[in-house]
């Protein structure tokens, strides 16, 4: 039979596992402190941090068809997102210059941003990875440092949540981009390898433009499921009540 105090002591671990999972996956980038994983085109030759402007900020500077950052290797934007309840993905993001080389700029090119969650263990049928995904909005030049941003309201979900998409495979009557068969939005978001900020929209083929773009502030948060919470204040109400009654029960001098 287990103990008030095994007990106390189980609720503990678990909460704070719980918590150490979702807090895991909490973090902000403002290039202070390098690139911490951040990789634009050809990182270190078209792409570095760039403190010109005063703060540091990661700047990419290139004429191609779409231009792409990506982090593979900082644990904060990587792994199992299945631990904690909602997710948010944000990013600034400042275009200076997107024209087709050699000629006038009548009517600035727009791209939209797009966010890819990608998971390379479940390519199939020759694709590179499969990946969840979702429209950020559209970038031109001329507005300034805009904020674009993302939310997962349940990462367990089987089901592509509101406004997202899946990659990976083509459906066999519409040709679309769609999750390869048998895999669930929870599962992508449960092994992410690679998160992506691209403009290069699924489905869309682009002519090279010249970029010059910086990107600062790139964030994810992960808030504790209710449960998680739940469990964090259990163990912490437990573990206090085993201390009083110890201190109740301590001989009187």
């Amino acid at each position: 039979m287990r103990t008030l105090a095994q007990t106390a002591l189980t609720l503990a671990l678990l909460a704070g596992t719980l918590g150490a999972q979702a807090q895991s996956h909490n973090a902000v980038v403002d290039f202070s402190n390098g690139t911490q994983g951040w990789e634009g085109h050809w990182d270190g030759l078209y792409s570095n941090i760039d403190t010109s402007l005063g703060n540091p900020v990661y700047r990419t500077q290139f004429t191609t068809h779409n231009i792409t950052f990506v982090n593979s290797s900082n644990a904060a934007f990587t792994g199992d997102f299945s631990q904690g309840g909602s997710l948010s993905f944000g990013i600034d993001i400042n275009v200076l210059e997107m024209r087709t080389p050699g000629e006038e700029l009548t009517v600035p090119p727009e791209r939209d941003l797009i966010l890819e969650l990608r998971d390379y263990d479940r390519a199939v049928d020759g694709m590179p990875y499969s990946a969840v995904w979702i429209n950020l909005g559209s970038l031109t030049i001329g507005q300034g440092w805009q904020h674009m941003s993302a939310t997962i309201a349940n990462p367990l979900s089987s089901t592509l949540q509101p406004g997202w998409h899946g990659l990976g495979a083509f459906d066999p009557e519409t040709g679309e981009d769609v999750l390869p068969e048998g895999v669930s939005f929870a599962d992508i978001l449960k092994g992410v390898d690679q998160i992506a900020f691209t403009t290069a929209k699924p489905g869309w083929a682009y002519n090279p433009i010249s970029f010059d773009v910086m990107v600062d502030n790139i964030s994810v948060s992960a808030v504790p499921e209710p449960a998680t919470l739940l469990l964090q204040a259990l163990g912490l109400a437990t573990l206090a009540g085993v201390a009083r009654r110890r201190r109740q029960a301590a001989p009187q001098a």
